[in-house]
């Protein structure tokens, strides 16, 4: 249960598709309009008999470069990532407080979740393949986000394991149901204008 928010950085450095002004470079992040959605699924013997969850955040801040060496940098609090889904508020509580304890996320310890870009490349009209540095649970890891842009918002897909940030998925019931390892995130991020 991480969160990405490399996956949102991604997606501001795909907007250096277009060749802005020169004073124009910089762009902050529309903090207000700037979502990360992660989506965490069961698995396991009984995982028929769990629930997949979205988990989401604002983004906090950030910063996409647009010049001819276009970068991108997101920060999500994990503290304010929040459990969606179909099942009961106390349930949802519950989900939520195991997800930003120490078990999973320790954000008490880890207050933060940052990407930094290394590379973005072009992959076609409006499409780009961000690669760049996610600090999650105080591990830094390589990971890659699909990026594309339509009507001023940048969109994109990444996936990732959370053991590969030395988080274990939650297990229930000695393992029959637990979360997969592997999560999705999604992102939708607006730049300030």
């Amino acid at each position: 249960m991480r969160v990405s928010l490399p996956a949102v950085v991604i997606l501001l450095a795909a907007a250096s598709r277009s060749a802005p002004p020169a004073n124009a470079q910089q762009h902050a992040i529309d903090t207000n309009k700037s979502v990360l959605t992660v989506h965490v699924s069961s698995a396991g013997v009984f995982g028929t008999f769990g629930h997949d969850h979205d988990i989401a955040a604002r983004i906090v801040s950030g910063r996409a470069d647009l010049s001819a060496r276009p970068s991108v940098e997101l920060r999500v609090n994990a503290r304010a990532l929040r459990v969606s889904g179909k099942e009961s508020e106390k349930d949802r509580d519950k989900i939520q407080t195991t997800m930003l304890g120490p078990e999973v996320l320790d954000s008490e310890r880890h207050t933060e979740i940052v990407f930094r870009s290394t590379a973005v490349e072009p992959a076609g009209a409006g499409r780009w393949r961000v690669q760049g540095n996610l600090t999650l649970h105080g591990q830094t890891r390589p990971v890659a986000v699909e990026v594309s842009e339509k009507d001023g918002h940048y969109v994109g897909t990444a996936r990732f394991k959370q053991s590969e940030f030395g988080i274990k998925p939650v297990k229930i019931a000695g393992g029959a149901v637990k979360v997969k390892d592997e999560v999705r995130i999604q992102f939708d991020v607006q730049l300030a204008r």
